[in-house]
């Protein structure tokens, strides 16, 4: 599949009304820390706070009369709900709304919002692709139309528009476009728009660790359904990408990076105390690959899609928690304490150094027996101190096992 220039111009003709040519702003931090020019299109200051709804109006705008009356029908992690929700209440068109169980409710309470009486919302299954297949039946059962969140091609043309809004700014100037995946969508929009215009831009598609499709699929040469997937960066997370998103983005993506979870937190925390930005997971996924592209992106001018800003203010604690971890400030080990006065101290006196902190004790069993095991996280005030702990912890005597990110434990405490 190729999409056209003309169509991605029609999209722009079409939603030219109801988004916002939305700001391409130089970021000073960021273009001093990589010794390049580093712009992020805001895609976050977007209506519904995403870039979603670009695809999903021009997709629902260019249905016929007799498919709009059928109903709309959708599945999404949130934002493309949010587009379709919002595009439904301005043309007056019924839809209804398949998402997962995973999904912040500060993402069901916008599409509510933004849906009002012409949206009806169906939680249900742990990933996308769970409910992607429920809003499936419901189609073929009511006979009604289904707007894909990506692998669709009006939905990629309108998601392409954003590539010409930079374009009409930047123009040959752009060097290198660093775009998230999810199911491809965005990446095969931007990509194709900026690949009509200048063959030699180069584009960087960035995915979460724990939701490679993608990658996985380029580098079988077919799409790959993942097994399983971390569903943190929400706006990311799908187990398989679409077959024209796959096609495009193999065609058109210099290479594809993929950023650990807890980077993303880390770059999260840094946009807001840095520069005020809200950022989603999958909106500060392109800023967090830099770090990894910083060779090829040092002196060209670089744009980072910032590609959505909905996140649940519930969800900051899990974030500092992972960010604190990976940058190894953060750590959990079950210790054996002999079930005797003084072994506590024995352990904060002897093995906790002067700015470490027990940020988490709770014993797992404590009996009368001779010994106690006891969950303790402890938070260093720099990573380096990690290896200085442990070696004075394995001076005192005392039993202990750092806990890893593998084990399912690890998994019940972050």
């Amino acid at each position: 599949m190729i999409l056209e220039l003309k169509d991605i111009e029609q999209a722009a003709e079409n939603l030219k009304n109801v988004v916002l040519n939305t700001p391409l702003e130089y970021s000073e931090r960021l273009s001093n820390q990589y010794s390049a020019n580093i712009y992020l299109k805001r895609e976050d200051l977007q209506r519904c706070r995403s870039f979603k709804v670009r695809g999903a109006y021009n997709r629902i705008f260019s249905l016929s009369v007799e498919e709009r009356q059928k109903g709309i029908v959708c599945a999404s992690a949130g934002n493309h709900a949010q587009g379709v929700a919002y595009s439904c209440a301005t043309l007056e068109l019924k839809g209804v709304v398949f998402m997962p169980l995973s999904t912040p409710l500060q993402k069901i309470d916008r599409v509510r919002s933004f849906g009002g009486k012409y949206i009806e919302i169906v939680t249900i299954g742990d990933t996308y692709d769970d409910a992607s297949n429920a809003a499936k039946d419901y189609c073929l059962a009511h006979n009604a139309t289904y707007v894909h969140p990506f692998n669709d091609y009006d939905v990629m043309c309108g998601q392409g528009t954003i590539a010409r809004e930079v374009y009409k700014e930047l123009g040959d100037k752009i060097d290198i476009a660093v775009v998230a995946i999810g199911g491809g969508g965005l990446a095969s929009g931007v990509s194709s728009y900026f690949k009509h215009k200048n063959e030699k831009i180069k584009i960087i598609g960035v995915e979460s660790l724990g939701a490679a499709g993608m990658s996985e699929s380029i580098k079988n040469g077919k799409v790959t359904p993942l097994q399983s997937i971390d569903t943190f960066v929400d706006g990311t997370a799908v187990k398989r990408v679409g077959d024209n998103t796959f096609t495009i983005c193999k065609r058109n993506l210099m290479k594809t990076v993929l950023v650990p979870e807890g980077k993303v937190c880390t770059t999260m925390i840094e946009l807001y105390q840095n520069d005020g930005i809200i950022a989603e997971p999958a909106g500060a996924l392109p800023i967090s690959a830099l770090d990894m592209i910083s060779d090829e992106i040092k002196g060209k001018t670089v744009v980072c899609i910032l590609c959505g800003g909905n996140n649940d203010i519930l969800r900051y604690p899990e974030v500092m928690e992972r960010s604190l971890v990976y940058n190894g400030r953060k750590h959990y080990l079950i210790i054996e304490f002999n079930q005797k006065p003084g072994q506590l101290r024995k352990f904060v006196d002897y093995a906790l150094g002067p700015n470490d902190d027990i940020v988490r004790f709770e014993y797992m069993k404590k009996t009368n027996r001779e010994a106690g095991a006891a969950l303790v996280g402890i938070e260093l005030s720099n990573k380096n101190d990690f290896t200085p702990f442990l070696e004075r912890l394995s001076s005192t005597g005392i039993n202990f096992r750092v806990l890893s990110d593998k084990e399912l434990l690890y998994s019940y405490i972050i």
